[in-house]
């Protein structure tokens, strides 16, 4: 027994991610072609990818949305969790990423129940709600732009049903949230009292954990 995370060797890693992995072939391609792009730092890891789809079938999810798709990981994990009867709706502002994304959604044959939103997400959610879409998602995926994620999980709130579940990517910030410093990103002070916020918001079920860049599970009372 220990008291604290097991910090993982290289080798430890591999055995980790040779365990811990059952990925489907569509996805370890997207996750190895993703590897090579230049900014392969915003997909999410294989075991946060592995642990979304175990808990989007352990609340028996049909509605997905996400803020940040990139190159489609997140969203083509998550169609593929749900099944034929799932639909996903993916927010990004970056045409160049999602022209990728909506290639790899072809290539899964998830494109006709995955919807991209191309545009800022706050429009876009706002204009979801005015159509009447609170309380209809099972999850929300939030992995974008930082700043906003206070803006995107008030979002979440409203659009995610109750016993729901809202998910925040790169809450660590490469360990810079622990000690922000004045020569920081505003990113780092805003997600460093962010998550305080979230720890004591009793509005969710909490939990973080040190997988990929930090990874915060809410689930809505």
């Amino acid at each position: 027994m220990t008291v604290n995370t097991l910090s993982l060797s290289d080798s430890l890693r591999d055995y980790f991610l040779n365990m811990a992995l059952r990925e489907p072939d569509i996805l370890r391609q997207l996750r190895e072609s993703t590897m090579t792009h230049r900014v392969a730092k915003m997909s999410l890891a294989p075991e946060q990818g592995a642990l979304l789809i175990f808990l989007l079938r352990l609340i028996g999810a049909q509605r997905y949305i996400e803020v940040g798709t990139f190159l489609g990981y997140s969203s083509t994990a998550a169609a593929i969790a749900m099944g034929e009867q799932g639909q996903v709706i993916a927010c990004d502002v970056c045409e160049e990423f999602t022209v990728e994304a909506q290639a790899w959604w072809k290539r899964a044959g998830i494109d006709h129940r995955t919807q991209l939103h191309l545009g800022r997400a706050v429009d876009t959610l706002e204009r979801l709600l005015a159509e009447g879409a609170e309380g209809s998602f099972d999850c929300m995926l939030i992995d974008a732009d930082k700043p906003n994620y206070p803006n995107y999980y008030e979002y979440a709130l409203k659009l995610v049903r109750p016993r729901g579940l809202i998910i925040l990517d790169n809450m660590f910030l490469n360990g810079r949230v622990a000690e922000p410093q004045s020569s920081h990103p505003r990113s780092v002070a805003i997600l460093h009292e962010f998550n305080r916020q979230l720890r004591d918001d009793r509005r969710v079920e909490h939990c973080i954990l040190p997988a990929g860049d930090g990874m915060t599970l809410l689930f809505k009372r």
